[in-house]
């Protein structure tokens, strides 16, 4: 688990064993999710008001309904994620792109705008749980041991893209070369070696743990020491140093918009924080089910 030749975050590189599960084998889809809200009638925490009591002093634009949208600029701009995000009112997992926007056509696609608590939602309603990061790496890896892509050690053998991730000079320029400029349908690439599909790439997926810079877990490699069914840090400790403030979880295995001069975490090693209250079109989740160890 872990790599210790990419973000400081991922390191060290360590052993822990993981109790047997079953996992999903593709993100939860827009289909799947639109019978969950069909048959609860819930909504989503980018559809419902928002408190101003909250937010003091916020521009009234940023108090309507609404979720984080990637705009790709036309040209090169300033290092500077506002750039190429912004806060459009109206997003939610329906309209992902906005009020204008839907998910006809998309039906198989992963849903996304989903904040931590819709996929924890989602998955108290199917029976089902959401992984933590030690699940979701082990199965990310496929059985392959310290490769550092889901499928080996080459980012596009042959030429091939085997995941969907950003080709070209993120933000302005998207060359494509999977086939697609968004997220692309859940089993667009082959699967792992679990059979599990796009673990990597296509959309970030929500974990269990909390988020900090510091493993919490031990990262010893005598046998009498690994670690079992590791979590990650309490959430009174977990903080993005860049962004201090609410909580954040462990979200895994990069997106679309992962580029290899941006953000190589198209890989089963890498993390990031995710505030738990925040959704955006390119974050979804999988679950996962106790199973024999």
């Amino acid at each position: 688990m872990g790599s210790d030749v990419h973000y400081p975050d991922e390191a060290p590189a360590h052993r822990v064993r993981v109790s047997g599960f079953w996992m999903e084998s593709t993100a939860v889809t827009n289909s799947a999710f639109a019978r969950f809200v069909a048959a609860t009638g819930y909504r989503t925490l980018a559809e419902r008001p928002i408190d101003p009591a909250l937010f003091p002093g916020a521009p009234p634009e940023l108090l309507a309904p609404g979720a984080l949208v990637f705009t790709q600029p036309t040209g090169p701009v300033a290092w500077k994620m506002g750039n190429w995000w912004s806060y459009v009112p109206g997003a939610s997992w329906a309209h992902p792109l906005g009020p204008s926007s839907t998910i006809a056509g998309l039906e198989e696609h992963p849903v996304v705008q989903i904040a931590f608590e819709d996929a924890e939602a989602y998955a108290r309603w199917a029976g089902l749980a959401l992984p933590t990061e030690a699940q979701w790496e082990f199965a990310a890896r496929g059985g392959l041991v310290g490769a550092e892509f889901a499928w080996g050690d080459e980012l596009m053998p042959g030429g091939q893209a085997m995941a969907n991730f950003w080709q070209g000079e993120f933000p302005h320029e998207n060359l494509c070369l999977d086939g697609h400029a968004g997220t692309a349908p859940v089993r667009a690439f082959p699967p792992n070696g679990f059979g599990l599909f796009e673990m990597t790439g296509n959309v970030w997926e929500w974990t269990t743990d909390w988020y900090s810079t510091k493993r919490a877990i031990s990262a010893s490699r005598k046998p009498c020491c690994i670690p079992t069914d590791p979590r990650g840090a309490i959430a009174e400790q977990s903080h993005d140093p860049h962004e201090p403030g609410i909580g954040r979880k462990v979200i895994k295995g990069g997106s679309f918009l992962c580029a290899p001069n941006y953000c190589r975490r198209y890989r089963p090693a890498a993390r990031q924080p995710q505030a738990v209250d925040s959704a955006t079109c390119h974050i979804g989740f999988r679950c996962v089910a106790p199973g024999a160890t």
